[in-house]
């Protein structure tokens, strides 16, 4: 793996095949050489190289919260107590361990932490938070914000 993606050098075959796997992950090889207009081999040693250089990182299925009882979508944002190295790791690597937790993301601004959160419903939420969020080393303040409507959600990258 290079190490950094500056280094990577995308033609336009290259992107015409990460943008058909961002869209439809399950294309087959041969379904993907032929959307992209090369032979199965070109287009297997091309995916494998995207893979193998960390243009791709991973591939999974996009599961419907609906259908598995996690409609709610949670934003919280988390201010710790100290601003220092130290805490930020141990924040971190508490989070890590949540499985409820989809996303962190450090900040700048009036939080330091952003995590988005799926849960049931508003009191699987309140139980989580009482349990576990407020309970993470160094939180001293959360706000939360209840998604109301999912304009957009991982939408795949445009280059």
């Amino acid at each position: 793996m290079k190490d950094s993606s500056a280094d990577i050098l995308l033609d336009r075959t290259d992107r015409k095949i990460l943008k058909l796997l961002q869209s439809e992950g399950r294309l087959s090889n041969a379904e993907l050489a032929e959307r992209v207009s090369v032979s199965a081999a070109t287009c297997h040693r091309r995916t494998q190289r995207l893979f193998d250089e960390g243009v791709i990182s991973s591939v999974r299925a996009m599961v419907n919260p609906d259908q598995v009882d996690r409609a709610a979508l949670v934003i919280v944002g988390v201010v710790l107590d100290r601003s220092t190295p130290q805490s930020f790791a141990e924040f971190e690597n508490a989070v890590r361990k949540l499985s409820f937790v989809l996303d962190c993301h450090l900040v700048a601004g009036d939080f330091d932490y952003f995590l988005k959160i799926r849960v049931k419903d508003m009191a699987d939420f309140n139980k989580l938070h009482g349990e576990k969020l407020i309970a993470l080393p160094g939180v001293r303040q959360t706000r939360t914000f209840f998604v109301m409507k999912e304009v957009t959600d991982n939408a795949p990258l445009s280059f």
